[in-house]
C-alpha cells in the first residue's frame, strides 16, 4: 500500500523506483503546503500561501499537474488520483486555517488594549446657539465672507460716534445701555458692554482699505425687557461688504440666499423700510413663522457719514451692512417659540436639540 493514498499500487520490480520518483514531488508539495499553512498568522499571509500553492496561473499546483502528463500510460491514473488527493487536503486545511485566523483577528480587535491612551467620555454637547453660530460661520464662509472678532467692552466712539449716532440720540441713553461704572478708557471716556456687533465693522475699516467683506459673530447687551423673543444678552451676526458699486439688490439677494440655506428653500423672507443711523436706506428683515412674521435683523446701505468716520471716501466706495439675530434663527430652526428656554439650563430640554 502506498502511504497517504489508501490504495494498493502494483508495480513491477524494474519500474518501482521510477514510479516512486514521479510521486515524490506530490509528497514534497503536500508537506511544504501544510507547513506554510500552519505557520501563517494573518489573513494576508494565508493569501500568499494560497497564491503560492493553489494559484491557477503561477502556483506550484500547476507544476504538479504537468507531471501527470509525464507519467507512463499505466501510471497516469494513480498519479492523477494522488494529484487530486493533495489538492483536496491542502484546500481543506487552508480553509480551516483561514476560519481560525478570522476568529482570532476579530477577537483581537475587541480586546481592550491597556497600552492605548484613554479616551475621555462624552460628557456634553454643543449648545443649540453654539451650533447655530458654527453653521453661520460655515455658510458665510461659503459666500466669501471672512470672520473677524472684536471686544465686548467698547468705548463710545466705536459703539456710537463712528456709527453716526450723535450724543443726543436716544440710543445713547444710559438707561438703554450697560455702562461700566468702574471702567474708563485710556483717554478717560466711559466704557460699556457693546450694544451691537456693528462696532467690529468700524474697527475693521479703521485698519483695512476697501474692498471689505467680513462678518462678526458674538454677544451683545441691551437692557431689554425679557420676554418670549427678547433677552438682555443675545447673539448677533454683523455683516459688511464695501467695494465699488455695491447695491441694495446684492444685499437682499445675499440675505435671502442665506436664510434659505439655513432654514430651507421654503422659508419666506420680506424686507420692510426702516431707519438706522448707520445705514441709508435701511430695511428690517422678517421671516414668516406660522401665521405671523418675526423680525430677524436689520440691514441697509452704509451711511456716507460712517465711511467718513473711518477715512473712506463715500464718492469712491459703497457698501451694505446687516445684523441678524442668531437666537431668532435658532428658534426657527429648532421650532422653539420662547428664547428663554435656551438659557434656563434645563439639560432635559437641551439634550433634545443635538
Amino acid at each position: 500500500m502506498r502511504p497517504g493514498t489508501g490504495r494498493w499500487i502494483v508495480v513491477v520490480a524494474g519500474s518501482e523506483a521510477l514510479f516512486m520518483d514521479i510521486l515524490k514531488p506530490f509528497d514534497d508539495y503536500e508537506t511544504a503546503a501544510l507547513a506554510a499553512i500552519a505557520s501563517a498568522q494573518t489573513a494576508a499571509e494565508l493569501e500568499q500561501v494560497r497564491i503560492e500553492f493553489l494559484g491557477q496561473k503561477k502556483g506550484r499546483l500547476r507544476e504538479l499537474q504537468a507531471l501527470i502528463g509525464q507519467a507512463a500510460g499505466e501510471e497516469r491514473p494513480a498519479v492523477g488520483r494522488r494529484f487530486n488527493e493533495v489538492r483536496t487536503v491542502v484546500t481543506q486545511r487552508l480553509q480551516e486555517r483561514a476560519d481560525a485566523v478570522a476568529v482570532q483577528e476579530a477577537a483581537d480587535q475587541e480586546r481592550f488594549d491597556v497600552t492605548l491612551p484613554g479616551t475621555p467620555p462624552r460628557l456634553g454637547a454643543l449648545h443649540p446657539v453654539t451650533q447655530t453660530i458654527n453653521r453661520f460661520r460655515d455658510l458665510m464662509g461659503r459666500f466669501g465672507f471672512e470672520v473677524v472678532e472684536g471686544p465686548e467692552l467698547e468705548d463710545e466712539r466705536h459703539n456710537f460716534e463712528a456709527l453716526n449716532i450723535p450724543p443726543d440720540h436716544p440710543a445713547r441713553d444710559p438707561l438703554d445701555n450697560f455702562y461700566i461704572a468702574t471702567a474708563r478708557t485710556t483717554s478717560g471716556g466711559p466704557v460699556l458692554l457693546r450694544s451691537q456687533t456693528s462696532t467690529v465693522q468700524i474697527r475693521t475699516m479703521e485698519k483695512q482699505s476697501p474692498p471689505v467683506r467680513i462678518v462678526s459673530l458674538g454677544r451683545v447687551y441691551r437692557p431689554d425687557t425679557i420676554d418670549r423673543t427678547h433677552s438682555c444678552m443675545f447673539h448677533q451676526m454683523e455683516g459688511l461688504m464695501v467695494d465699488r458699486n455695491v447695491t441694495m439688490a446684492q444685499l437682499k439677494t445675499l440675505l435671502t440666499l442665506f436664510a434659505r440655506a439655513f432654514l430651507g428653500p421654503d422659508v419666506k423672507i420680506r424686507f420692510r423700510p426702516s431707519f438706522f443711523p448707520f445705514t441709508e436706506p435701511s430695511v428690517e428683515v422678517d421671516m414668516k413663522w406660522g401665521d405671523s412674521w418675526m423680525e430677524i435683523g436689520g440691514a441697509g446701505m452704509v451711511d456716507p457719514n460712517v465711511f467718513r468716520a473711518v477715512g473712506y471716501d463715500p464718492e469712491e466706495v459703497t457698501g451694505f451692512a446687516f445684523g441678524l439675530g442668531i437666537e431668532r434663527f435658532c428658534m426657527k430652526h429648532f421650532e422653539v417659540d420662547d428664547i428663554r428656554r435656551f438659557y434656563e439650563n434645563d439639560v432635559r430640554f437641551l439634550s433634545q436639540l443635538q
